[in-house]
């Protein structure tokens, strides 16, 4: 019967797009095609796409048809027209047999071009001997440019995506589908694409009130929950909301509200950890590699040697010895919790039989495994029941719709320290340095930055790459003020050598700045001089600062009570990670919903900001830009905008 009527619909569906096929298309979808992709081609937006086709949300399969409908906006193929410019007449005698249909078609002319010119035609039938007069025509061609789909816009102060998006009527997600690599938080005077509509038919942005994006899943009565808002008067304030009803990514009209407005134009950290907002259990796995079968526990030796041996083993032990010091606190807190702990031996087939012989439907949470292709299947087999995976260490891992990974990208620390140098309005130079291996990150570079001189590592008398630079090569390029110097490489050689006359160079006249985009075992390489690197105050972006041992640390206290030894950056991350998503699950009804509620929350040495992908999973979007001060690694403090 489901079958039944899910055909009847899909036929009347047909019948109405045959029935104004001037106003819809079809497209056939095709392997590896996405929505974003299939929009672009026909000048809509993916919204368009799935008003018509809903099914579509819950992805694209091969052969699939969808209903597209007309765009909205105008082509962008320039258009052709001929115009007729009348130049003169000629006479001619109408012989027998001949119509005004044959002259016509003979002097390739509309009747009406004769009629007009001959009016006695319109009271009279055309007879032989008649003489008419033909018009002559200089045919013109024009090509006329169509308006492009996009204009650029500047941001202006204080204004972030969700008000844009709100502006021009579009979801957030289609503004970021229109720029992208757009950065996460937008800066005053930054140059996006918005769609090219008329400025009356842009929507008014009232600073009195605040602009709140819809999440998947939430309807009125989630919303009345989140913002205290009924129905009646969310269509008050949004009119358009009593014809399409709510939409993902649509950006509604509310009251003011301090958090609104803090998410909007940046993000405010959130510390979860004052209070519990249930004494509800709550049900937390944790998928790791321990690899237990091949450990021998009663010998201490041999664990230490397998330790050694095994790279999974040892950041499973330390990841979990985090973990075990976020549960002490979390208990201690009064939190109620059931965890389980599962060895997935870094095996498909183990993780198999975990899925397989275990109960995970009122799971809040699993955190883990480690590779992509376990996150994937966990990710995978437990998308039924909703439940969310975070994947605590891997860069890259599918982002199904389950799927949140808590480490940043690599883009993103590219983009925060490009972003930096960008907004510092006291720069006077940028230099590029970089090895021959890296001449793509610094042609990327010089993109970002077209005034920058690039300077690459001499080579030797072979032609080979030699790992150093000369006075020659940096000094006439210093200018008067502030210099920042990019240095792109892999070789501690390279490093210390461009550290070391950097620092020669750095005076009050010339002040240097040293930055990379790829944070590095070479520059701590033992050839490296920390000392050079403090003068040179060297700044990067990175996914986890360094925790303040001269700071209070009740971690680190507690970790060194309960394990003898301190911590490392594993463990660190494995206690962050743990009391993040188990506080995130203890104060709103799940992860999903606390992705918009808490924007930001940090810990000992890492932060999360999670941001939904189009289509896809959850990622973490916050990374850490810290600099070398006295011999440490600080964070950069940010100078906050002035309000007006």
């Amino acid at each position: 019967m489901k079958q039944f009527f899910y055909l009847l619909a899909f036929i009347i569906t047909i019948g109405c797009a045959t029935a104004n096929a001037q106003n819809y298309k079809t497209h056939k979808v095709k392997a590896g095609e996405t929505i974003e992709e299939i929009a672009k081609l026909y000048n809509v937006t993916p919204f368009d796409i799935y008003s018509l086709n809903p099914d579509a949300k819950k992805g694209l399969k091969r052969n699939a048809v969808l209903i597209i409908p007309k765009s909205k906006i105008s082509t962008s193929t320039p258009q052709a027209t001929v115009t007729k410019e009348l130049t003169g007449f000629k006479e001619y005698k109408v012989k027998r047999k001949e119509t005004l249909y044959s002259i016509s078609k003979k002097f390739d002319l509309e009747q009406e071009d004769i009629k007009k010119h001959n009016t006695f035609l319109y009271a009279n039938n055309l007879r032989k001997g008649d003489r008419l007069k033909i018009p002559v025509y200089k045919r013109v061609l024009e090509v006329i440019e169509p308006e492009p789909t996009t204009q650029q816009y500047t941001v202006l102060p204080k204004e972030g995506k969700w008000r844009i998006a709100y502006k021009y009527d579009i979801t957030v997600n289609e503004l970021e589908a229109l720029n992208p690599g757009m950065a996460e938080v937008l800066n005053p005077g930054d140059k996006i694409n918005v769609p090219n509509i008329k400025q009356t038919e842009q929507k008014e942005v009232d600073n009195k009130y605040s602009y709140y994006e819809v999440l998947p899943k939430e309807g009125f009565y989630r919303l009345k929950l989140k913002l205290g808002l009924e129905q009646e008067e969310l269509e008050a304030l949004n009119p358009e909301l009593k014809e399409s009803g709510l939409k993902v990514g649509m950006v509604l009209k509310i009251p003011y509200s301090e958090n609104m407005e803090a998410a909007s134009q940046g993000l405010q950290e959130v510390n979860l950890g004052n209070t519990i907002n249930t004494r509800d259990t709550k049900r937390i796995a944790i998928m790791l590699p321990f690899k237990l079968n091949k450990v021998d526990v009663d010998s201490v030796n041999d664990t230490k040697a397998q330790m050694r041996k095994d790279p999974f083993l040892k950041m499973s032990m330390d990841f979990y010895s985090g973990a075990i010091i976020a549960l002490d606190s979390l208990e201690r807190m009064g939190a109620s919790l059931r965890v389980d702990v599962y060895d997935t031996k870094n095996l498909a087939s183990e993780v198999s039989d975990i899925l397989r012989d275990n109960d995970f439907e009122e799971v809040s949470a699993v955190i883990g495994p480690f590779m992509p292709n376990n996150v994937q299947k966990v990710a995978s087999e437990l998308k039924r029941y909703n439940v969310p995976i975070v994947s605590p260490i891997t860069k890259n891992v599918t982002l199904t719709e389950n799927v949140f990974q808590s480490r940043p990208s690599e883009d993103l620390l590219y983009d925060r320290i490009v972003t930096a140098v960008k907004q510092d309005q006291t720069i006077g130079q940028i230099i590029i340095i970089a090895d021959n291996d890296h001449t793509k990150v610094s042609d990327n570079l010089k993109r970002e930055f077209p005034a920058a001189p690039q300077v690459y590592s001499r080579k030797n008398k072979e032609g080979e790459e030699a790992y150093f630079i000369l006075n020659d090569d940096i000094l006439p390029k210093l200018k008067p003020g502030k210099n920042v110097i990019f240095l792109e490489t892999l070789n501690p050689g390279l490093v210390s050598n461009v550290s070391s006359k950097l620092n020669a160079f750095n005076t009050k006249e010339n002040q240097i700045v040293l930055v990379t985009t790829n944070m590095n075992s070479a520059f701590e390489d033992d050839e490296v001089s920390n000392y050079h690197l403090s003068n040179l105050q060297f700044q990067f972006a990175t996914i986890a600062k360094t925790y303040n041992e001269d700071n209070a640390n009740s971690f680190a206290k507690n970790y060194v009570n309960r394990f003898g030894v301190t911590p490392n950056k594993v463990a660190v991350r494995g206690f962050d990670i743990t009391m993040d998503v188990i506080l995130r699950v203890l104060n709103y009804e799940d992860l999903y919903e606390s992705v918009n509620a808490a924007p930001l929350t940090a810990y000992v040495e890492n932060k999360f900001a999670y941001k939904k992908k189009f289509m896809g999973g959850y990622y973490n979007s916050s990374v850490y830009l810290v600099k070398y001060q006295d011999l440490k690694i600080v964070e950069i403090e940010e100078t906050p905008e002035p309000q007006e």
